[in-house]
This record gives C-alpha cells, structure tokens and sequence, in this order.
C-alpha cells in the first residue's frame, strides 16, 4: 500500500462525507507567507484581532501544532444557498444562514480521521476549523484547491468562493497535490465593489475596514467614518464575492444544516429593528451569528440603519 494509494482512499472518503474537493500538501514551513503575515501585522491591519499575533510560528509551521505531522489534507464543504434573503432586508453573510459551520466541519473531519485510523492505521492527526493559528487559505492554494483571489479569498475556476475550508494535519506522508494558476487576470471587481475601501490592493485586505470585521470582530462601536457605507450589511459582508465573475459557477449546497431557519428568509429591515432577544435566540439557535451576541446585532443594525 503506497502513498498514491492512501491519498486516493482519503480523497474518496472526504468526498462521501459530503466536502465538495479535497488536496494534501506537505507539511512543512510557509515561506512565502511569512514575510506577508509579519508586514500585515506591523501594518495593523488585523484591527482589535489581537489573537492574530498569537502563536507567530505556528501559523506558519504545521510540525509546531502536530508533532510529527507531514501532510496537511485541506478540505472545502460548498454553502452557497438556495435561497437568499429579500432585497428589503438587512443582510447577513451567506456562511451563517444555517448551523454553525464549526459544528458540521469538525464532526466531519473526525469521522474522516477516524477512517484514515481504521483503513491505513496508526496515524495521529488533529482537525482545524478556522479555530487555531492555521493559514487556511495558504494551504488549500499549496493543495491545489484554487489561487487566492486580488480579495485575499480562495477562488476556485470549477465553483467560485463560497466555501469553509477545513484541515487535517497528520503524521502520514501522502502523494502532494501542485497548486494550479491564478485566474484573476486584469479584473478588479472586488477591489472596486468594496463599500468601505477594504481591498486596500490587490490581494492586500486591511481587516480593521472590512464590514465583516466591523460588524463581527469589532467589540467597540463602530468608527463613524463607516456611517452610510455598510451597504445594509449585519453581520459579514459578501460583496466581494457576490461581484467576482467565478461565482456565477456556484452550485447550491446539498447540506439540510446549512438551510435556513424558515423565518429568516422572511424578514423585513422593520423585522430586524424590532427584533427581539427571543426571537434571536430562536432564530440563530446554532447560527454563527451568535458570536455577536444580540446585543452586537443590535449595535449593527443601529448603526446602518441612522
């Protein structure tokens, strides 16, 4: 049983499980990524997002949060909806329609790593969803998965963005996938479309003016100098992939827990502004929107709505 044989077992495997691709890459240090994450820093453009300068070498060296480790699998799982909200609303991010992400990755991942541990054996690993100092993004482009867009998004040509990607960093060697081209060409969509500038240039996002930012990670008011500009965005922002030109490949998800509950689609902005703390918690019961509390929410939805 060699690699290549282990890598098409794992690949199959991910692919029952309901994740849209998987690819592996080698564990080992991200040398490119490096300099641009220490400038990205320095230039304060995480904002109040403290936690990203936490854990420096680990974000950028996978054998620091997995001894031992010699593959990372990335994994993508589609979440574009079916259906949207109506245009007379205030506007959530597609990723949290439905169930909290982190729940239905990692369940996932666990069952995927717990068959590479049935069919290949002794293998040690640890599953990652955008919860630990891991570059996401940087090892799904290593794997072959897509290119990192001009708005710091993996883009794919076969399904667009809208997509959670996930990993398994294991002690396994596998067969590596080899990144693909980027296919961005000349276009500036994204950087264009921004409501608050964010794209600041191409492929350099400045978090602390990212709706996404403002309306999630934000824990103060939001600066004034957004007023006007949020587009009517609550929670997330999608802009910049709801304009890029791949996007019209993507397909609705097969997902049950990433539908909506039933009265969200329905709501009206008078809706939002006279939401109530029960109705937030009915609404969202699993959501990721609960990071925000419904207090943020309410923040968010007086802010865009003076």
């Amino acid at each position: 049983m060699g690699k290549e044989h282990y890598s098409a077992l794992i690949k199959s495997e991910a692919k029952r499980l309901g994740f849209m691709s998987c690819g592996i890459s080698k564990a080992a240090f991200l040398e490119e990524e490096a300099p641009r994450l220490e400038n990205w820093l320095n230039e304060q453009k995480h904002g109040q997002m403290g936690y990203m300068e936490n854990h420096f070498d680990k974000r950028l060296d996978p054998t620091k949060l997995v001894e031992g480790s010699k593959s990372v699998v990335s994994l993508l799982l589609n979440y574009y909806p079916t259906e949207t909200q109506p245009t007379e609303s205030y506007k959530l991010s597609k990723y949290a329609y439905g169930t909290d992400y982190h729940f239905v990755i990692k369940d996932r991942l666990k069952q995927l790593l717990q068959f590479i541990q049935e069919e290949i054996g002794e293998v040690n690993g640890r599953a990652f969803v955008d919860s630990a100092p891991v570059l996401d993004k940087a090892w799904a482009s290593k794997s072959g998965l897509g290119w990192i867009g001009k708005h710091s998004n993996l883009l794919s040509k076969q399904v667009g963005s809208f997509f959670f990607i996930a990993e398994l960093i294991i002690d396994l060697e596998l067969e590596y996938d080899t990144p693909t081209t980027n296919h961005c060409g000349t276009c500036t969509a994204c950087i264009d479309a921004c409501p608050t500038e964010a794209i600041v240039a191409p492929y350099v996002v400045d978090g602390s003016k990212c709706i996404s930012y403002l309306t999630i990670e934000l824990k103060d008011s939001i600066p004034s100098e957004f007023k006007g500009k949020m587009d009517d965005w609550m929670f997330g922002c999608d802009v910049c992939q709801d304009v890029c030109p791949w996007n019209r490949f993507s397909k609705p998800h097969q997902e049950p827990l990433f539908n909506p509950h039933p009265e969200l689609l329905d709501m009206t902005k008078r809706d939002w502004e006279e939401i109530t703390e029960e109705t937030f918690r009915k609404v969202f019961k699993k959501s990721a929107v609960k990071r925000t509390k419904f207090s943020g929410l309410q923040r968010n939805i007086q802010f865009i709505k003076h």
